[in-house]
């Protein structure tokens, strides 16, 4: 009796814990010959019967797989133009590469997927009676799956603009009838299965975990550290045995390395890297931030990596060589060449009620020792209000009031006549160290009017939370990364220190854009391994769990 190879990573969670009940139909899988069945004869018989069977199931309303009348229709114009000849069947069995499809959709949940989604659970059932409307009714709903399947590992699950306004993405779709010829193409099926998905080393990693978290659920998860006071570095508490293991099961402390209730040494040590992996201060007390983090259960890992990956399907595989990287989830920025981070920085990003938007531009221009054009809205809701008491309220900050692109005096300017609906002027801070956008800005045009620049408010990037914005991205040490944009258009540091030092206003254009990307990642896993969480700050883990919920229902 013929069986398939289970992956090593498959036994160990069947051996770990009882199993859902689509897991169950793995074995009915393996076993080749468990199922009998009569093929459509391709030969000489008459075919009008297979082919009524097929074109009545490929126009089934009622199956859930074909709701989508534009995968339904692309997979019944598919179908026609290869004779209704089956792909999934042959010698009135399922084929090899079925069955190797079917097992795939079973296990899609180490892809961050539902194999409830794709029916996998109850697929080969459809052969139970052995007849040619059987038959079709298994290779048209295989064909559906199989389609559906592909698509989400190509560009998510649901659409990321209709789940939230503020995703500016579009991931490149795929059509179901593209899927399906690329496997009856391929020679290894699973192999080109497998290719719909983003081909990148960061959504393997990131798959790989959750295939780890998954262990670890099945052996009963992590322990939960005691709620209590504070516990700092020096203190002695019993909660210390169970700091201890949860740290151990974290993998940042070794067994044996620590013993005793003391709170000091390489337990401190650990907790701090730790607190450093979950974007926390890390100052290695045990306070309400770090407890939270410590006691998320792992069924809370596991959604957040699901989602994770879900944003990561909705990325375009080529990010361009080179390219600015910001998460805002971490309030970071990475310039990246060669897949090399050359520098990486620290950001202040959008408050929650100012939220950065996600999306891709790109970068087209420099401009140092810029003017800072006040945005409307910020212009009528906040500065309008106290020029109405005073009309020289804003000279303490070097912004100046013009009309058609020239300076005016600010007390000539009628301002109670003016409101959010009407105001006819333009506020414009001039070149300075007290400008909001510092000495130096990144341009990529776009809609939002979002780019990366310098900051007065140096003193807010020593905080673990630093969401202060308007919405623009502020940049720490940002003359080290105008080096690393310029460098390969031969511009010196010195030559951009020489720029910043004149108090001019100067725009330096760049040879080639360079492509920036705006992200909203909570959940990732660096080229060492290390495995990174962060708060959902801007609530969008939460919508996105609902939209994908709401999409399996």
């Amino acid at each position: 009796m013929n069986r398939f190879i289970v992956l090593g990573f498959m036994a160990a969670i069947l051996a770990a814990a009882p199993l859902p009940v689509w897991s169950q139909t793995i074995e009915t899988i393996i076993e080749e010959d468990d199922v009998s069945a009569m093929a459509p004869d391709a030969e000489g018989g008459d075919l009008s019967s297979w082919y009524y069977a097929m074109q009545s199931r490929l126009n089934n309303s009622e199956n859930r797989l074909a709701s989508d009348e534009k995968r339904s229709s692309r997979l019944a114009l598919w179908y026609e133009q290869r004779d209704y000849a089956p792909l999934w069947l042959a010698d009135g069995q399922p084929t090899r590469e079925a069955r190797e499809v079917v097992f795939a959709l079973l296990t899609a949940y180490e892809d961050g997927l539902n194999p409830a989604e794709y029916g996998a659970d109850t697929m080969l059932t459809k052969l139970n009676n052995g007849d040619e409307e059987s038959l079709a009714d298994f290779e048209v709903s295989l064909s559906y799956a199989v389609a559906l399947y592909g698509q989400h590992l190509h560009s998510g699950r649901v659409e990321p603009n209709q789940v939230n306004r503020e995703l500016v993405l579009f991931p490149e779709e795929i059509s179901a009838d593209k899927i399906l010829e690329r496997l009856a193409q391929s020679d290894d099926v699973l192999a080109e299965l497998r290719d719909f998905s983003p081909n990148t080393a960061r959504y393997d990693r990131l798959r790989k975990h959750l295939q780890s978290l998954i262990v670890t659920k099945a052996k009963g998860g992590w322990v939960q550290v005691p709620d209590g006071e504070t516990l700092k570095p020096g203190m002695s508490d019993p909660r210390v045995a169970v700091l201890r293991e949860r740290m151990i099961q974290e993998g940042e402390l070794e067994e044996g390395v620590h013993t005793g209730d003391a709170y000091d040494g390489a337990l401190v040590d650990a907790v701090m890297e730790f607190q450093r992996r979950m974007g926390l201060e890390q100052d290695g007390a045990i306070g309400p931030n770090t407890l939270t983090e410590l006691n998320t259960t792992v069924e809370e890992r596991i959604r957040l990596v699901e989602l994770n990956l879900e944003r990561r399907r909705w990325m375009q595989a080529n990010f361009g060589n080179p390219y600015v990287f910001v998460n805002l989830a971490d309030q970071t920025v990475k310039f990246v060449k060669d897949e090399k981070t050359i520098h990486a920085a620290l950001t202040q990003v959008g408050a929650s009620y100012h939220r950065t938007p996600v999306f891709s531009d790109q970068m087209e221009y420099l401009e140092f020792n810029p003017y800072w054009n006040v945005p409307y809205s910020i212009a009528t809701k906040e500065y309008l209000p106290k020029l109405k008491s005073n009309p020289y309220a804003l000279r303490a900050q070097n912004i100046n009031v013009l009309r058609n692109e020239t300076v005016v005096d600010p007390g000539g300017v009628p301002w109670n006549s003016y409101s959010r609906a009407k105001f006819p002027v333009k506020l414009r801070q001039e070149p300075g160290a007290g400008n909001a956008l510092g000495r130096v800005k990144f341009m990529f045009p776009n809609q939002f009017n979002i780019y990366l620049h310098d900051t007065p408010s140096k003193s807010k990037f020593d905080r673990a939370q630093r969401y202060f914005s308007h919405g623009c991205i502020r940049v720490q040490d940002p003359f080290d990364l105008a080096e690393v944009i310029l460098k390969d258009q031969g511009m010196t540091r010195a030559e951009i220190d020489q720029i910043v030092n004149s108090g001019k206003r100067t725009v330096v254009r760049l040879e080639e854009r360079i492509p920036v990307h705006v992200a909203y990642l909570t959940a990732w896993v660096n080229k060492d391994g290390s495995v990174y969480y962060r708060r959902d700050v801007y609530g969008r883990d939460e919508i996105l769990d609902e939209a994908l919920t709401a999409a399996t229902n």
